[in-house]
């Protein structure tokens, strides 16, 4: 079976060869060289393999790894292809890679009949191509689907597995969900890759000299895909930004066992809108449908969870406060849902991660009574997850993320006590070998997951490594903190227009009137001008400053250049939205 095996199971073509010809690109797979597809250079048109092709030679032969699908712009489409790898461990006996390089090849020659300013929309639409190609956190199986996790993956009715890859995924958390469309127009199912944006981080412990297996996956959901500062709250559908799957699944003497935790922005209709001020204000968006939207919500984590638990980890004062105040009127309405209010900040400070306790306590007989998935070598159901617990901060990444690594350790003991590995006095944390394989675990996925949101390695994330905040995890954490400000302000409109043209969100069409005219000045213009008005002023007003002393003339010109420049100063600060990258193809919601 060319993409099968002889369990039935279906398997992508895993080593491909592509070939560059004059007017076209042709993918092929290397052990079954019959298997492939071309794709015009001229119009991007896909023609399936004929056992017969023969197309003479080509100009250039590579190795790629996959291809990850088509998008077509003003002036043509663009093939993605995975051009480097690397093997980061195993799901469920599955070898998992990680995309180290991709690249977008253009079909594109109808370019040179296109106006001056489809020209010019086209050179920016590559533009977010390029911030495409580097996307961190991109895993995918050749062999198997790993968007679903494995309570419901045992569910699914006996022979699933033979069906394509792309078929058995949960298209939540399916990246280039939007790219494959023509792949699967054209039934190209043995070149289809679901790519999963996320998590995945495996440790080989030794509990008790048990070998076992534990592995932290977390999948990021493409329905509201964003950046940190641009992709807030919900959208009306009840889709939340920086929502994420998380599930920790350990491996242990035949038996496998699986913890499920999710996380997503504060489900209502709320924005950030950077100002170039180092904390920008939070503002609740007034709207009339904001008790449907978090309705909409927690409707859908109970069909596919089961009952919820939902923690808000945010600040009860200033800005954060006023959002969760909002947020916990809302949750009032909901009656089955439990809503726990837990200021983060207030109880554990910076440094008191065990304080969390005070939080678990509130929840444990709850959280202990959703329990967790284990099925034994036999494959037989010991136990069923039934329900889960929803954690957020404001960004759901630092705070969140401690807490969960905490409940994950909780419920770890658990599995162990009852497999019979850990006696019910004992707890994970005693084995500080294998204790630290677990937190870094943790840790390790907090980075990944910040900075594809973020753009910056996860804060806190000593707490979770360490138990405790270290003199360097403070000195990296003001230097995330510093870059999360440059990114947030500077660069993340390119990256959010990037995400909203991949994702399907925005759609690229000659008949649009081009989304680059703006009538309002450009913010890239006009940021350079201010920045060095600012900084000559500055500098000109200290070195007449100096010599301020010598006469009256001097100590004049230094209090108007001051003014001027304090001037220049206040206008930047009034209009710091201006002066902010923000994005130009979509609106917040």
């Amino acid at each position: 079976m060319e993409t099968g095996s002889s369990s039935g199971r279906f398997k992508l073509h895993d080593k491909l060869e592509l070939q560059e010809f004059q007017d076209k690109y042709v993918v092929k797979s290397i052990e079954s060289p019959g298997q492939g597809f071309s794709i015009s250079r001229h119009d991007g048109n896909i023609e399936p393999l004929e056992e017969d092709d023969h197309s003479g030679s080509p100009s250039k032969v590579s190795t790629i790894y996959g291809v990850g699908g088509t998008i077509r712009l003003l002036a043509g489409t663009y093939l993605l292809v995975i051009t480097s790898q690397r093997e980061v461990g195993t799901f469920l006996g599955f070898p998992i890679f990680l995309v180290t390089s991709m690249k977008f090849l253009p079909c594109n020659e109808a370019l040179k009949f296109s106006t001056m300013q489809e020209k010019k929309d086209e050179a920016y639409f590559v533009t977010l191509l390029k911030t495409v190609e580097l996307s961190p956190g991109l895993y995918y199986s050749y062999e198997t689907d790993i968007t679903l996790n494995l309570q419901r993956r045992l569910k699914l009715a006996e022979g699933w597995e033979a069906k394509p890859i792309w078929k058995q995924a949960d298209p939540r958390f399916v990246w280039n969900r939007n790219l494959l469309e023509e792949l699967i127009e054209f039934k190209l199912d043995g070149f289809i890759i679901p790519l999963l944006q996320g998590s995945f981080q495996v440790a080989q412990m030794n509990l008790k000299d048990k070998p076992a297996k534990v592995a932290l996956i977390s999948r990021r959901c493409t329905r509201r895909l964003g950046t940190r500062m641009w992709r807030r709250g919900a959208n009306l559908e009840g889709d939340t930004a920086n929502f994420i799957e998380t599930e920790q699944l350990m491996e242990l003497q035949g038996f496998r066992s699986s913890l499920l935790q999710v996380r997503g922005s504060i489900p209502l209709l709320w924005e950030q809108i950077v100002d170039l001020s180092y904390k920008p204000q939070l503002r609740t968006i007034n709207h009339e449908q904001t008790s449907n939207v978090v309705a909409r919500h927690f409707q859908d984590l109970l069909q596919r969870y089961g009952e919820t638990i939902a923690i808000d980890l945010t600040d009860k004062q200033g800005d954060e406060g006023q959002l969760s105040s909002a947020y916990a009127a809302e949750m009032q309405k909901l009656p089955n849902v439990r809503y726990i209010s837990f200021d983060f900040h207030q109880v554990c400070g910076s440094s008191n991660f065990n304080n969390l306790q005070v939080l678990y306590d509130q929840i444990s007989a709850d959280f202990e009574k959703q329990g967790y998935f284990l099925v034994d070598a036999e494959g037989n159901v010991l136990e069923e997850q039934r329900g889960i617990v929803r954690s957020n901060c404001v960004d759901c990444l630092d705070r969140t993320n401690v807490t969960q690594s905490f409940l994950a350790r909780k419920s770890l003991t658990v599995q162990l006590q009852r497999i019979g590995v850990l006696t019910a006095t004992e707890d994970i944390s005693l084995f500080h070998e294998d204790y630290e394989k677990f937190r870094t675990l943790w840790a390790e996925q907090g980075d990944e997951i910040s900075l594809e949101y973020a753009g910056t390695h996860a804060l806190k994330g000593d707490m979770v490594r360490y138990g405790k905040q270290t003199f360097g995890g403070l000195i990296k954490d003001a230097m995330s903190a510093l870059s999360r400000y440059y990114l947030n302000n500077f660069q993340d409109g390119l990256r959010q227009d990037a995400l909203d043209l991949i994702s399907g969100r925005y759609s690229v069409s000659r008949n649009n009137p081009s989304p680059f005219q703006l009538n309002s000045f450009e913010s890239l213009s006009y940021l350079p001008v201010a920045s060095a008005l600012l900084i000559g002023g500055l500098t000109v007003t200290s070195l007449t400053l100096q010599q301020a002393g010598r006469n009256a003339q001097q100590y004049v010109s230094s209090v108007l250049l001051a003014g001027a420049t304090a001037g220049v100063m206040a206008v930047i600060r009034a209009n710091g939205r201006q002066f902010c990258s923000r994005p130009r193809l979509c609106g917040l919601l």
